[in-house]
């Protein structure tokens, strides 16, 4: 009786291909089908640890996961083994992978994972922020409404938060950041994790702005933002309106205003501009 099939989710290096575990090469090599990101890259990889590609590649991407999960499940109910590799890393993390394992555990197949190289974990314990306790961002939406709720729940965020960002996008984002966190919230920025040129800059938003603008970001990015301080998770809007409320009437623009609540709750002055804006036009 052949063996049942099943999904495997392999970790692949993040930029170091020595970082390759005996296991995941092990896997690699027994599987029926290898379900690849990049099928180029993959092939790479597999040269590297001394496996044959053997025509077992299928590429599965943001653009055809849909499609080719019904595929892949179509194979495993057959008794294939099916190995999902992405670029680098794991699968599914702001990669291709969570609608496929949806769907075979909806099927109830079986779904086993060979852990390994991760960017959220390598930049978050190298950051030198807390660890105990922490989140995963990803990437921010680019523009619009949902960027900005984001921003703004990362504002109150009380845990270390992981971020991904573009080489391209990393100041605009790191900017937008500063506004929405305040200057003094502390930052790690890692850029080509466990790459030759690795680099682990770390301060606070304000200097990482500054520091930004006398460099090209290169590579990907990792952002480590540190959490908020307590005291801003726990002031609520009443009470930045009722602060705000009284500086204006005793005189001050909506702006000064804003500058003033912020420096006293210790709050983003960008949260304290808008409640002011909002309070002036409603009188």
């Amino acid at each position: 009786m052949s063996a049942p099939g099943k999904l495997v989710l392999i970790a692949t290096p993040i930029g170091n291909l020595g970082d390759l575990s005996p296991r995941a090469v092990a896997e690699l090599r027994d599987a029926d089908v290898i379900a690849a990101e990049d099928t180029r890259r993959t092939r790479g990889l597999l040269t590297h640890a001394g496996v044959s590609a053997g025509g077992r590649l299928r590429s599965v991407h943001a653009h055809n996961e849909r499609q080719r999960a019904a595929e892949l499940v179509e194979e495993i109910r057959r008794g294939r083994r099916v190995a999902l590799v992405t670029d680098a890393g794991t699968p599914g993390i702001s990669d291709p992978g969570e609608r496929l394992v949806r769907v075979c555990l909806e099927e109830g197949l079986t779904v086993e994972t060979v852990p390994g190289p991760s960017a959220v974990l390598a930049a978050l314990v190298v950051s030198g922020l807390p660890t105990d306790r922490f989140a995963f961002e990803g990437f921010l939406p680019r523009k619009g409404a949902d960027r900005s709720a984001r921003l703004a729940a990362l504002a109150t965020e009380p845990r270390t938060t992981v971020l991904f960002e573009a080489p391209n996008r990393l100041v605009e984002t790191v900017h937008a950041l500063a506004d929405a966190c305040g200057p003094d919230r502390p930052v790690a920025i890692a850029r080509e994790l466990t790459k030759l040129h690795e680099e682990v800059w770390r301060g606070t938003l304000g200097t990482a702005v500054e520091h930004l603008a006398g460099t090209e970001p290169r590579g990907e990015q990792v952002i480590v933002l540190g959490g908020a301080p307590a005291r801003a998770a726990a002031v609520d809007d009443d009470a930045v309106s009722a602060a705000l409320r009284e500086a204006i009437e005793g005189g001050s623009s909506a702006r000064d205003a804003a500058a003033t609540v912020a420096a006293t709750l210790g709050i983003p002055k960008r949260r304290a501009y808008q409640l002011a804006t909002q309070l002036r036009g409603g009188t």
